[in-house]
């Protein structure tokens, strides 16, 4: 599942690093570049609830290796892309492909690992999406700047290809579950698995965790490169691309805090990671290079240890037979926030600053906090 996150990831995210040369070579505003990354997670986002349908008709693993594979070839194509249109579509596409691991990976891990030790998984699972996400940025990066954003991305889908045979190689067949035991048929019973969850005030809590911090998240990673590019800091774009190597910080966060919240509870651990994400954009705003970098490293540590804690929570509180529904309305929620505000805050970056940009973020992650203090709260026992 690591291999499986990091082919999946990388190639999600092959185009972050490359949005300022885009956006030249294409001669479009930085909002509009950034279309290229919307445009695959709106693809996954739109795709997670159909593969999880598809999971419970051929099972968790087939429908990985499908997604897996066919994401990858579509990858491949991305280079080829003669304009700006064309690369939104393939890009589209190809994050219907890649909706089949993440919408499937936490329900098949909730039903393969001993529930005492689900959050330590998904901790480790998330931890190959952080290797994935920063594998496809700082590689396309140095390539792209060395050659051309073309190449960029074509370096990280020859990455994918590896991860891609690893993961194939490697992966458990489900022992947990059953395809066609629980009747996965488009219809009714598919709608009561969706509406079991959406009745939920946890669950839809949860995916609000995701809405709101996947969308702050990313939306930094768009639109840092092009602030440290312009004064007072200057930066040169392959300095920028090295940045990316904070996403390190979540690598090592996601399965510490997976292991912190089977020791002392799911609920304080995102309430505190939410928190130190908020302290790490704040940082963002002070004019200083050093600052800046260890606020993108403190912001990175605590959005994917919220991220680790949330993603691993949802199938567990979900009823067993609505499982696969919950984490896919997860990411649902996950990738929605990502397409929308990933686009939305470049217009707040574009029409009010930096300053401002960061105080969106701040209150995104104030909002995701609150609704978990009103939501997720364990309950006293009297």
């Amino acid at each position: 599942m690591f291999f499986g996150g990091v082919a999946t990831f990388a190639q999600l995210y092959a185009t972050q690093a490359l949005l300022p040369q885009i956006a030249s070579a294409t001669g479009t505003q930085p909002a509009q570049a950034a279309l290229t990354v919307s445009a695959s997670t709106l693809g996954l986002a739109v795709a997670v609830l159909p593969w999880s349908v598809v999971a419970d008709r051929i099972g968790r693993v087939a429908a990985m290796a499908i997604g897996v594979v066919a994401a990858t070839v579509l990858g491949a194509l991305s280079p080829l892309a003669q304009d700006l249109g064309v690369l939104l579509v393939l890009r589209i596409v190809e994050g219907v492909a890649l909706g089949a691991v993440p919408a499937v990976a936490l329900a098949y891990l909730s039903e393969e690992v001993d529930a005492r030790h689900v959050a330590a998984a998904a901790g480790s699972y998330i931890a190959g999406t952080t290797v994935g996400g920063l594998t496809g940025r700082v590689v396309s990066g140095l390539f792209g700047e060395a050659a051309g954003w073309r190449w960029g991305v074509a370096s990280v889908i020859g990455v994918c290809v590896v991860a891609s045979a690893i993961f194939l190689a490697l992966v458990p067949r489900a022992r947990g579950f059953v395809p066609g035991r629980t009747r996965a048929i488009a219809g009714p019973t598919v709608v009561a698995r969706l509406l079991v969850n959406l009745r939920s005030g946890r669950q839809l809590a949860l995916y609000a965790q995701g809405f709101l911090l996947m969308g702050a998240f990313v939306a930094v990673y768009n639109y840092l490169g092009f602030h440290l590019a312009a004064p007072p800091f200057l930066l040169a774009p392959g300095v920028v691309t090295l940045l990316f190597l904070a996403y390190l910080a979540g690598t090592v966060s996601s399965p510490r805090a997976g292991a912190l919240a089977v020791r002392r509870g799911r609920f304080p651990v995102l309430v505190a990671s939410i928190g130190v994400m908020a302290a790490g954009a704040a940082l963002l705003a002070v004019p200083v290079t050093l600052v800046v970098i260890v606020g993108l490293v403190v912001f990175t540590a605590g959005f994917f240890a919220a991220h680790a804690v949330a993603s691993g929570w949802t199938p567990v509180a979900a009823v067993p037979e609505a499982r696969a529904q919950a984490s896919s309305l997860y990411y649902l929620g996950y990738y929605g926030g990502s397409s929308l505000f990933g686009w939305l805050l470049g217009v707040v970056f574009a029409q009010s600053g930096w300053s401002w940009f960061v105080v969106v973020v701040v209150v995104m992650c104030a909002v995701s906090a609150g609704l978990a203090l009103l939501a997720l709260r364990p309950r006293r026992i009297t």
